[in-house]
């Protein structure tokens, strides 16, 4: 069983997952926001095949901690997701991690055209291995 990672965002949504042993995160595709039908219908595709038990949803937060527009809109994309999946769904601070991801894709030598599209898939990325790594301290 996996952990599914979902960075949210207005026009995409970055997909992560974990490794069978809850160790790695490696990003896995972004899903257009719009329509949410068809958001839905891959996520359940993404769902199945990958045998998910929790799906682990960015929260983004203020550098001070405190929730903004951004945590509402989230809180209620969760909502919605609770309603129309049976896997449970938890969520995680993601402060920086689309900083993160778009230091760390340059930093690889990703072309800025290409960046955009991998941006929200390696930030979903960072944010599960946050995760992970506080699953198994040491």
């Amino acid at each position: 069983m996996r952990i599914l990672a979902l960075d949210h965002g207005t026009v995409r949504i970055g997909v992560a997952v974990s490794d069978e042993l809850k160790m790695i995160a490696q990003p896995l595709e972004f899903i257009p926001a719009e329509p949410f039908d068809r958001f839905l219908e891959r996520l359940r595709e993404i769902l199945r095949a990958k045998e998910v038990e929790l799906i682990l949803v960015g929260m983004p937060r203020n550098m001070d901690g405190s929730y903004g527009p951004a945590a509402l809109k989230v809180r209620e994309f969760v909502e919605v997701l609770r309603q129309a999946v049976a896997v449970p769904i938890r969520t995680w601070d993601e402060r920086l991690t689309s900083v993160q991801a778009n230091r760390f894709l340059a930093a690889a030598g990703a072309r800025r055209d290409k960046r955009k599209a991998k941006v929200d898939q390696t930030a979903a990325a960072l944010l599960l291995q946050s995760y992970l790594d506080n699953l198994t301290p040491g």
